[in-house]
């Protein structure tokens, strides 16, 4: 009866929304049914060769993606290795905390111009300024997450395993590879999962500050031209884009930590 109920919530919240903006008449706040067909004409009217994608999609989707998974894997390579190495060393921790708290504390978008001038001497024919500015705003809002829960992560780890990498005299890569890594994962996935979340608002969020492509510099442009049905739409996307990849992720998450589940069931 839950699942009837909660599958059945999203079609009458639809069918309220449809009969009260045509009823309103607001070309601001436009019905579902001709959001839906904006997306189409947008993005989704391409041919069959192209899997329906239009060249607006294949010109801002794919790299909004591509900036959005670019940034969160550089945050998470360098927040569990950073992590990893302060949850070694409370001593460590300790000294680097102010600044972790100083950095995290930062509202992103407000270092963009800073990310603007670090990185004009970095652009090349290979890779833009823009871009590198975008990826620095992403990894810089996204990276917070997996540090954090990496340190805990790594300090959580129960004695006993330590114990028995020292009895078999492991090297500490191959400690860090069989019995850090796997032992905090649970805690560095959980980072991993929010910080995924923060990556796709982080994308948006760079994409309407600068740039000329991306889902968020159509949104921008929608609104410009008061394209409300274009807003509605590139919003739709984003929120259509965000449960794919939250679920993936998730689908992922069990895959990887099934051991995870199964001890803790059977302690």
């Amino acid at each position: 009866m839950k699942t009837l109920t909660r599958f059945l919530a999203v079609p009458i919240v639809l069918v309220v929304w449809e009969l009260v903006t045509r009823a309103i008449g607001d070309t601001d706040f436009p019905p579902p049914t001709t959001i839906v067909t904006r997306m189409y004409e947008l993005w989704f009217s391409g041919p069959v060769s192209r899997v329906f994608l239009t060249d607006d999609a294949i010109a801002n989707i794919l790299p909004s993606l591509g900036r959005m998974f670019g940034g969160w894997i550089l945050a998470a390579v360098i927040g569990i290795a950073v992590g990893m190495l302060l949850g070694r060393s409370r001593a460590a921790t300790d000294y680097v905390d102010p600044l972790i708290e100083f950095g995290r504390a930062l509202p992103p978008p407000l270092l963009i111009p800073v990310f603007l001038v670090v990185t004009a001497g970095l652009s090349s024919e290979a890779v833009s300024g823009v871009l590198i500015t975008q990826l620095s705003t992403i990894v810089f809002g996204v990276i917070w997450p997996v540090l954090l829960n990496s340190i805990d992560g790594v300090r959580a780890v129960d004695r006993t395993y330590t114990e028995t990498a020292r009895v078999f005299n492991l090297t500490k890569a191959q400690y860090v590879r069989v019995v850090l890594l796997p032992a905090a994962s649970p805690k560095i996935f959980a980072g991993l999962r929010l910080s995924l979340s923060l990556a796709l608002i982080m994308m948006v969020i760079s994409e309407l500050l600068g740039g000329s492509d991306g889902v968020g510099y159509q949104l921008l442009q929608a609104q410009r031209s008061f394209d409300g049905a274009g807003v509605w739409a590139a919003i739709a996307l984003l929120g259509i884009l965000g449960y794919v990849v939250n679920s993936l992720f998730v689908l992922a998450e069990r895959r990887v930590l099934v051991w995870h589940r199964q001890a803790t069931r059977n302690p």
